[in-house]
């Protein structure tokens, strides 16, 4: 990266304006670019943008590599032939002057799901081989994310630390009876992340061909309830019950008198040295993808 001065402006996705409740990939999107373009700005910083839980904050995401389906722009499924305009006509009142997430978990969900359902028999097969290669590019993330947030959605959401044993241990024959139970869930949770992949790439594409840049956080600390946590338990400081027993947060400073108490699970920087930190080289090569610049927050 160069040492030139440049200007940029903070806006997270979510914060576009949005027809269906929150801001997404859709033209709205694209119109933002061009008034960065416009304005000579040559930097958009963005958020992470993993999937939310509880509180829906940026900073605790259910994975470092995936991506959040709210941010899906529905009037490109719509030219993509996987959903029926009719479906957006019929869609329920959204607040414009902020996001109603209880509504868009409730409404959005659902729809990505059954679009998801539908998927292999609306696609041409240009879409579908697409699909099927990226899935064979990010299974080192994918199969685990996707299974993991099925696992959620059969739990009724309960963190995985809170799930039976052989599944929070990954026994297995646990793992190969829970992938194939959950097969149309996990099918659905990939599908929603190659379209958010697609959206967004694209969408990064057509900045940078702006002359604007991505600049993307993320954040120094994994959520306790994350695939990371759940697929690499050895990196973090759980004990047997995958409990941690030691987490993040900061001492009373001017923001808290009292201090803040984050709840993320810390590195075990050992284990992590001994195997090359093969888990940040990754996470930081993902990253890299989505991002032009990224800053660790």
């Amino acid at each position: 990266m160069d040492n030139v001065r440049r200007s940029g402006i903070l806006l997270h996705p979510t914060s576009l304006p949005g027809t269906y409740g929150i801001g997404s990939f859709n033209g709205d999107a694209y119109n933002w670019v061009d008034f960065l373009a416009h304005t000579r700005q040559t930097l958009w910083q963005v958020l992470p943008l993993g999937p939310t839980g509880y509180g829906d904050s940026p900073y605790q995401s259910f994975s470092s590599f995936a991506g959040n389906p709210y941010l899906i722009s529905l009037e490109t499924l719509v030219q993509m032939g996987l959903l029926d305009q009719a479906v957006l006509d019929s869609a329920p009142h959204f607040p414009r002057e902020r996001v109603d997430y209880g509504v868009i978990y409730t409404w959005k969900l659902p729809l990505l799901r059954q679009v998801a359902a539908d998927f292999a028999g609306r696609a041409t097969p240009e879409l579908r081989a697409e699909f099927d290669a990226f899935c064979a590019e990010n299974a080192d993330w994918l199969d685990d994310f996707a299974l993991f947030m099925a696992l959620k959605d059969a739990h009724n959401g309960a963190a995985w630390n809170q799930w039976e044993m052989d599944l929070r241990s990954r026994k297995k024959k646990a793992l190969d009876a829970a992938r194939e139970e959950h097969a149309a869930a996990v099918h659905g949770h990939k599908v929603n992340q190659w379209l958010f992949y697609r959206q967004w790439l694209e969408l990064k594409g057509y900045a940078n061909s702006k002359g604007i840049a991505i600049v993307g956080d993320i954040p120094i600390f994994v959520a306790m309830d994350s695939s990371d946590a759940w697929t690499s338990p050895k990196e973090f400081f759980l004990y047997d019950e995958f409990q941690p027993t030691v987490v993040a947060g900061v001492p009373p400073d001017y923001f808290s008198a009292t201090g803040q108490l984050w709840g993320n699970p810390l590195y075990r920087w050992a284990s992590m040295k001994r195997n090359g930190y093969a888990w940040w080289i990754r996470r930081i090569r993902a990253a890299l993808r989505l991002y032009g610049i990224v800053r660790i927050d």
